[in-house]
């Protein structure tokens, strides 16, 4: 018998999380392994469960919504996450995406997305509802422009371009190091790296780039 994906989700309003997990487990192919009504409680629940996936909404007392993804990502085996909320604004979006979402979802489209949302992220695939699809069209055109216009982005390795998100986040080198599983003298090598093949000097220079061209990199 296939294993079922097991799904945890994060929300403040117990109402709205009854009803989802109706929802979820009303199909064979999931399993609410557990809930929690805040951001801490949510990240042991993680530790402790080991979810497949987090439905997750960006408002959350005590941790964050992006502050607990970013959490996540540092774990041995960090679950996929889909943002579930009912702000539609660009910027909530952008800010999702650049924590490293895999999907996002109006709760207005909950009822008819939810399942299709972790189907698609469960295969490693991405699922925005289509009424924000819009943005994420732009988002892939911004970065396009982008990289064709500053020609050393091409030039980056793998290793390099995750660094740089990590950069564009604000965390350490030795934070850095921790999530990537490498030293932070080698985190400064990277670093030093990057810089030149973007033309960058200076202390700050390599931190503002990261900030101020977030959605793009």
């Amino acid at each position: 018998m296939k294993r079922k994906i097991h799904v945890l989700i994060v929300d403040d309003h117990p109402i709205f999380r009854r009803g989802l997990r109706e929802i979820i487990d009303g199909d064979a192919q999931f399993a609410v392994t557990g809930e929690a009504g805040d951001g801490e409680t949510a990240l042991k629940q993680v530790t402790a469960l080991k979810p497949d996936v987090i439905v997750l909404d960006l408002h959350l007392p005590k941790i964050g919504g992006l502050e607990l993804m970013r959490a996540t990502r540092a774990l041995a085996h960090p679950p996929a996450v889909i943002v579930l909320t009912m702000h539609g604004e660009e910027s909530m979006f952008n800010a999702a995406m650049d924590g490293g979402a895999q999907g996002y979802i109006l709760k207005e489209n909950a009822i008819s997305d939810a399942l299709v949302g972790l189907r698609a992220v469960a295969s490693g695939g991405v699922f925005i509802s289509p009424s924000v699809a819009v943005y994420l069209t732009r988002r892939h055109q911004r970065a396009s422009a982008f990289r064709a216009e500053k020609k050393g982005m091409a030039a980056l390795t793998p290793t390099e371009r995750r660094i740089l998100k990590l950069v564009a986040e604000n965390q350490t080198n030795k934070e850095i190091g921790r999530e990537l599983f490498i030293s932070h003298r080698t985190v400064e090598t990277h670093r030093t790296h990057i810089c030149e093949k973007l033309g960058l000097s200076g202390n700050r220079a390599l931190l503002k780039f990261a900030f101020d061209h977030k959605s793009e990199i």
